[in-house]
């Protein structure tokens, strides 16, 4: 089977390159895969002792960031390597000042997994949350690497647990230990005949604790919140922002609003803005306003929205109205404040927890996004208790990263 699996690959990086002559984030994960070696080269020498990190994104690489930082406080003298696999992680996190160096994975195939192995030469491996690629895992249990998963989350659907899924369920022996978020993943990963397996939680908890010991200070936000009530809008998408707009433009005069778009492209940014009739003033036009005049705030820039939720009264996370769902509710939820999601949030554990607890409220049409933010805006005693459920949900889960080190260590 692992035979078929490498002809799959190899046909799928022949295809990804004729696809990349008409799709920009293809063309980016092809040719960004193009030069990973010479770099390997130039910046590992043989001599160098590494540490290899591997995510899937961005939202892994912030998942796996707490032990990224943790691990090159115990080993000073590593250097570390940070590899992902999409673009939308790379493309963002190629300059972070965490990693000495950092690369797109090479797909998977035997010989890019010797030659990434032989020049990068791990002394530790860590693959965070998901993304298990065999022939990589494959020479990492032949070189007798330890090797980690942090933050796993198994599922029923997943290719260990099918009948025909023995070649998966065999890579999993590269493992030297499985840090998994919950008790069904040790379930399920103990139901395979491993018991390497701890429940330490989720790192992203951590992650985002850690948040409120920065200076989340921006005077620009705070000058445009003027000490109003702010409704920040994170993340949006337009069938979200549909909704807003409409909701935004009977608002009251003392409510003010900061929408950070998922996507910044002008067109967007220009459509956005046209459904809203109330003062609208763009991230990219402030040095020339006064920003306490305007009552909604366009941020068409990215890298700002986790300090501007310290701001906000209540929160709006986008993306529930679409796939694969909501986007992060735990950078909101650590200040304190209450959230709104749109209803496709099932995915997501962090999620279906606040809505169970009660600090955070789902919303499926205009009608219920009104009633839902106008009892907010009218009862400040609903948002504190709200959002100290926010609150005391990151609090309570924080560790994970600790329970990790205990045992790499």
């Amino acid at each position: 089977m692992l035979f078929l699996y490498n002809i799959v690959v190899s046909i799928a990086g022949f295809f990804l390159k004729i696809i990349a002559l008409f799709s920009p984030k293809i063309r980016l994960f092809v040719d960004g895969r193009k030069n990973v070696f010479s770099i390997l080269e130039e910046k590992i020498k043989p001599t160098d002792k590494t540490i290899w990190f591997h995510s899937a994104s961005l939202g892994e690489y912030e998942q796996g960031l707490p032990v990224i930082e943790k691990i090159k406080e115990k080993y000073p003298s590593h250097k570390i390597i940070v590899t992902f696999f999409s673009p939308s992680g790379y493309e963002v996190r190629k300059n972070n000042n965490v990693a000495d160096v950092t690369l797109y994975l090479p797909l998977d195939t035997r010989k890019n997994a010797k030659r990434f192995l032989k020049l990068a030469h791990p002394e530790l491996a860590f693959f965070i949350k998901y993304e298990f690629w065999l022939n990589y895992l494959k020479e990492l249990e032949e070189s007798q690497t330890p090797t980690y998963l942090i933050s796993g989350i198994f599922r029923d659907n997943q290719m260990f647990f099918k009948w025909y899924g023995g070649f998966y369920r065999k890579a999993l022996d590269a493992f030297t230990y499985f840090f998994v978020q919950n008790e069904s993943s040790k379930e399920k990963i103990e139901a395979l005949g491993f018991h390497n397996v701890i429940v330490s939680g989720d790192t992203r908890f951590d992650r985002v604790n850690a948040i409120l010991e920065r200076n989340n200070t921006l005077d620009f936000i705070e000058n445009f919140k003027n000490n109003q009530t702010t409704i920040v809008i994170g993340s949006s998408w337009p069938k979200d922002e549909v909704l807003l707009a409409q909701y935004i433009n009977q608002a009251p005069e003392n409510v003010k609003f900061i929408i950070a778009p998922h996507n910044i492209k002008a067109d967007q940014i220009s459509s956005l803005k046209s459904q809203i009739t109330k003062s609208v003033v763009l991230f990219s036009e402030k040095q020339n306003a006064d920003l306490s005049n305007y009552q909604v705030f366009i941020i068409d820039t990215v890298g700002l929205l986790t300090k501007i939720y310290s701001y906000g009264t209540i929160a709006y996370v986008g993306g529930g109205f679409g796939n694969p769902g909501i986007h992060n509710i735990l950078e909101p939820a650590t200040f304190g404040i209450p959230i709104l999601i749109g209803p496709n949030y099932s995915n997501f554990a962090e999620a279906i927890q606040l809505v169970e607890l009660g600090g955070c409220t789902v919303i499926a049409n205009k009608e219920e996004l009104k009633n839902s933010l106008d009892a907010f805006v009218n009862d400040e005693n609903l948002v504190k208790e709200k959002g100290k459920i926010c609150e005391s949900y990151i609090q309570n889960n924080t560790g994970a990263t600790n329970s990790i080190m205990e045992i790499v260590s």
